[in-house]
């Protein structure tokens, strides 16, 4: 809840006639049945503790059926631990209610609680009950929701008290007990004499005058009239004419320091008919320091004190001319993870200097941090081609000054894009053509920076026409699976099948990832493509296990789709429906794309293990992996990347790598396949190296469902004739 909202609750407590007349009961069924509203809980429960035998009765209770009888006969006993444990916090949190400390034994027969927030309700320092919130999930708890429950407590505390006052005729004394120890600032006034009969110490930490010196004092000596004493006399009359004063304030100390509250002020008369106010102030500030921060980050990146992405794509929405500058540095999540964030930081902190005093020296509209790394600047329109390009080369020059960070040099390695804001704004997004740019600048082998031009413009049109073509093909189903055999290289069987997706284009053909993928990546529709495959493939699977075709089934998952956080749920879901048998199922990720996050890697390798779905490690070789990493995941497979394998025959390298790779996953009990297999000279060298399984164009390339089981069922007619001879 918000903060506005607790204190509209609030205020409805604190201005309830049940609570003013001190009817506990009363005001704990009010609270409960608040409290279960706004939270969304499943039970909420004032409790009175007997100090006899430390065990709970109920005072109050709210569920769910909002008609469910007090469970007198239920009594727990709280043990002197939790109740100093209460003494000390205030409140306790418990998640898991049926292992959690103090509270496990008041939920032995009910499973239904997932998640209890207890809150002692004191007077004078001793514990008098609990104020209980029991949810049957588990939710996010943020201070001020916990703070504004223990708030109803005090509340509930000073019901009680008055309560007890009414009862044994001592008039405020346990109401003023209460007051002595509340967080928020308590007043009253004398309306006719305009005297402050009393403050409590909350208005010392608030102020920072003592109660000495406003006690018995004039109003006009609070902060809420230094300097206005001319409201008084109007705020008196309202009071007096019956009305409720309350709102928010700006207010200033003695020491000229501010603070912001927010006050009631509500009229009653004494038994003795006196006119008094009873003004209740907290001190809010710390939430317009939180707001004011909010919208500070909201415009700025805290680390480099530039704008933020939202506020540069505010300034850039609004031009329709310019130059914009998008920086990009080559390398620095390497170096983050290499050198550590604190050296990459640092790192970050200087390039952002740098480009600032750019910005700066060229009278930029912007300039900001847009990314973890990227950086962008927005300039005015600048005519002249040839001083565009010496204000590149200036700005790419300047960032590639080495950088001293602790004690090393680093260079950092700029990739700059440029693109004329008034050529492309009525066709394109600019920074759409900007991260076109800025690829294209990224491969560049010298100097990476490139203004957008026509012929990147012609190609950014190519991609967005392959984009909406592919959004057209997961509607129109013109996607295909084909199939491509994986051998046995001990026994020559074909002993599984990698789905490998061809996209039948109406205009095009047959078209290979290569065309594709890319596109679908960086635009988001590589999930939809990836679930379509996975299920796709999960059916066929289901149709060879059918008719007792015993292969496995290889599916290519992109990162995307690998770390979604919906995989382990769609894989469950497919394994079940078509009944995939254990150790059938191969999800294979690049070592590259498997390596980007390991903690989140590992997991999910090992959920999906115990679902019996095995894990390949795509284009092993190329990537960063180590030793360590590859024994901490349930690994099915590793597929030795085509690059080494074609090199076989001509490359001692590629053939020492080869070996390497294959007694490693000898060493680590790990089945291994050699991609792009060609010639029977690659097949001996991997056969005599005691490689398990190859693919390639040797046996054969990916072809349609049809083609795939004909080649299966040729293979087994040969083989069985050669048993005959």
């Amino acid at each position: 809840m918000e903060f506005t909202e607790h204190q509209e609750l609030l205020e409805i407590i604190v201005n309830s006639d049940a609570k003013a007349l001190g009817q506990y009961t009363q005001t704990a069924n009010m609270c409960c049945q608040l409290l279960l509203e706004q939270f969304q809980a499943f039970n909420v429960t004032v409790w009175h503790l007997h100090p006899q035998d430390n065990h709970l009765t109920p005072v109050a209770s709210a569920d769910l059926s909002s008609q469910s009888p007090l469970a007198s006969d239920f009594k727990p006993i709280i043990s002197p631990e939790y109740q100093q444990h209460l003494h000390d916090h205030r409140f306790f949190v418990a998640i898991d209610v049926s292992n959690a400390p103090f509270v496990s034994t008041r939920y032995l027969e009910d499973g239904s609680i997932k998640q209890l927030l207890d809150v002692a309700i004191r007077i004078n320092g001793h514990i008098e009950g609990l104020l209980s919130i029991e949810f049957d999930s588990v939710i996010e708890w943020h201070e001020h929701d916990i703070q504004f429950v223990s708030q109803v407590a005090d509340q509930l505390a000073l019901a009680l008290a008055t309560e007890r006052g009414y009862e044994k005729d001592e008039d405020l004394t346990l109401y003023l007990s209460a007051t002595e120890q509340a967080d928020h600032l308590i007043i009253l006034v004398n309306l006719k004499t305009q005297i402050i009969k009393y403050v409590n110490p909350a208005h010392y930490r608030l102020t920072g005058l003592p109660r000495e010196q406003v006690q018995d004092q004039h109003v006009n000596k609070l902060d809420f009239f230094r300097g206005a004493s001319e409201q008084v006399a109007p705020m008196v009359n309202a009071l007096l004419k019956g009305e409720t004063l309350q709102g928010e304030r700006l207010l200033v100390r003695s020491d000229q320091s501010e603070y912001w509250v927010q006050y009631h002020a509500r009229h009653f008369l004494t038994p003795r008919g006196n006119d008094y106010a009873l003004v209740a102030v907290h001190d809010i500030s710390s939430q317009y320091r939180h707001k004011a921060e909010l919208e500070r980050l909201a415009w700025n990146c805290n680390l480099t004190g530039l704008h933020n992405r939202l506020h540069f794509t505010r300034s850039l929405d609004k031009c329709a001319q310019g130059v914009l500058f998008l920086v990009d540095l080559l390398g620095f999540n390497r170096f983050n993870d290499t050198h550590g964030h604190e050296r990459g930081d640092a790192l970050l902190i200087e390039v952002a200097r740098r480009v600032k005093h750019f910005a700066r020296f060229h009278n930029a509209i912007d300039v900001a941090r847009i990314g973890s790394d990227e950086f962008g600047i927005l300039l005015p329109e600048v005519q002249d081609l040839e001083q565009l390009e010496h204000f590149v080369k200036s700005l790419y020059d300047k960032l590639l000054v080495p950088v001293v960070i602790g004690r090393n040099k680093v260079e950092p390695k700029p990739a700059i894009a440029v693109v004329n804001i008034a050529c492309v704004v009525d066709l394109f997004a600019p920074l759409s053509c900007a991260d076109i740019a800025l690829q294209h600048a990224k491969r560049k082998a010298l100097k990476h920076y490139q203004i957008f031009n026509t012929q990147l413009l012609e190609a950014f049109k190519a991609n967005i026409e392959i984009e909406r073509d592919l959004q057209h093909a997961l509607k129109g189903r013109e996607f295909e699976l084909y199939y491509q055999p994986l051998m046995d290289l001990k026994t020559q069987q074909y002993i599984g099948a990698e789905a490998l997706i061809r996209w039948n284009h109406p205009k095009k053909g047959v078209l290979y990832p290569g065309a594709f993928i890319e596109i679908a990546e960086q635009t988001g529709l590589i999930n939809a493509m990836g679930n379509w495959v996975l299920e796709t493939a999960c059916k066929q699977l289901h149709l060879w296990q059918h008719k007792n075709i015993d292969l496995t089934m290889h599916v290519n998952v992109s990162a995307r789709q690998f770390f979604s956080g919906q995989l382990y749920s769609q894989v469950w879901t497919l394994v079940t429906r078509y009944r995939i048998k254990p150790k059938r199922l191969i999800l294979e990720i690049t070592e590259t794309e498997l390596m980007s996050d390991i903690d989140h890697a590992t997991r999910l390798c090992k959920e999906l293990a115990e679902l019996g779905v095995g894990l390949a490690i795509d284009d092993f070789g190329t990537g960063h992996s180590s030793m360590r990493y590859l024994k901490q995941f349930p690994i099915s497979k590793l597929k030795i990347d085509r690059s080494f394998v074609m090199d076989i025959s001509s490359s001692h390298e590629s053939r020492e790598i080869v070996s390497a790779i294959i007694a490693m996953a000898s060493a680590l009990n790990i089945s291994l396949t050699a991609e792009g297999v060609e010639t029977k000279e690659q097949e001996a060298f991997l056969t005599l190296s005691a490689c398990h399984h190859a693919q390639g164009f040797l046996y054969s390339p990916a072809v349609r469902e049809s083609e795939f089981s004909h080649l299966l069922e040729l293979h087994r007619s040969k083989a069985q004739s050669q048993q005959v001879n």
